[in-house]
């Protein structure tokens, strides 16, 4: 057996022991993503091979968030792709003034800047008072960061020049509260933003979403999985409802393309087309 073979058992050992442990399964994950979180969590605990992280994550919880910590996708900014929250101001959310309660989930959103900012643009378009934001990830410290809302100052600038790209009415500053080297969101926003953990993998749907965003996660995980997270995104839209994938991904060749529209190609947004 090459070396390349055994690391590839090793792998497969070390997940179904996560599994058994912790009911987490990362069997579905792109193969050569997850490979390299696995072998860079190997070379952090100075370990020489895959084999030596099974009893760590059998015996020790705190390795085990280690390693959600290594699968959680965390890279992200407020107003990330200020266009494609431009076109959710100027185009999504006046379908969304229709509905006299709006719901919106946000699938995977890791420390929270992104769900901050539809929070900011659904109060400067009058629609926050009517909304619910359901911001759902897999990662509890992710989640924890994303509650308390406390970003690193030095971000501000990347920040305020987002929400300019993205159509904002008033003053960044406006919105969060600067103290020491962090700035705190207002307190306001979060009213409207019901944080909790959902695993994509296996957990249920949540009804009657307006609009969910799921920005950049499906791209780690392999056609399988990728058609059952879609299959829930399905589910959960109500007639009509939006769909905001990643600018990597696409509802192309997978199994719910029949039932959305293509909204806005260049934004990849999608609207729920009916009852397929």
């Amino acid at each position: 057996m090459s070396k390349m073979d055994t690391q590839a058992f090793e792998i497969d050992q070390f997940l179904a022991a996560v599994e058994f442990r912790y009911g987490y399964d990362f069997n579905h994950y792109a193969k050569a993503s997850l490979a390299r979180r696995i072998l860079n969590r190997v070379q952090l605990c100075q370990l020489d091979n895959v084999s030596q992280l099974i009893p760590l994550v059998l015996h020790d919880p705190n390795f085990f968030e280690l390693f959600l910590k290594d699968m959680s996708i965390t890279v992200t900014d407020m107003f990330r792709d200020a266009f494609v929250f431009k076109k959710i101001r100027e185009s999504v959310f006046n379908q969304l003034r229709t509905y006299s309660r709006v719901n919106i989930w946000h699938a995977g959103c890791a420390t929270g800047e992104e769900v901050y900012s539809i929070a900011i643009m659904l109060k400067e378009e009058g629609l926050l008072k009517r909304s619910r934001i359901y911001a759902t990830d897999f990662n509890n410290h992710s989640l924890e960061i994303a509650r308390k809302g406390i970003y690193p100052a030095d971000k501000i600038q990347q920040f305020t020049q987002n929400y300019l790209a993205a159509g904002g009415k008033a003053s960044f500053a406006d919105y969060y509260h600067a103290k020491f080297n962090n700035a705190k969101m207002q307190e306001s926003l979060k009213e409207h933003i019901t944080f909790a953990n959902h695993n994509l993998v296996k957990d249920q749907v949540f009804a009657q979403m307006h609009l969910i965003l799921c920005r950049n996660v499906l791209i780690y995980f392999d056609l399988s999985l990728q058609n059952r997270v879609l299959n829930l995104f399905k589910d959960s839209l109500s007639h009509k409802g939006f769909l905001v994938l990643g600018d990597k991904e696409s509802l192309a060749f997978t199994g719910v393309e029949d039932a959305f529209y293509e909204y806005e190609k260049k934004q990849s947004i999608y609207q729920r087309a009916g009852y397929v």
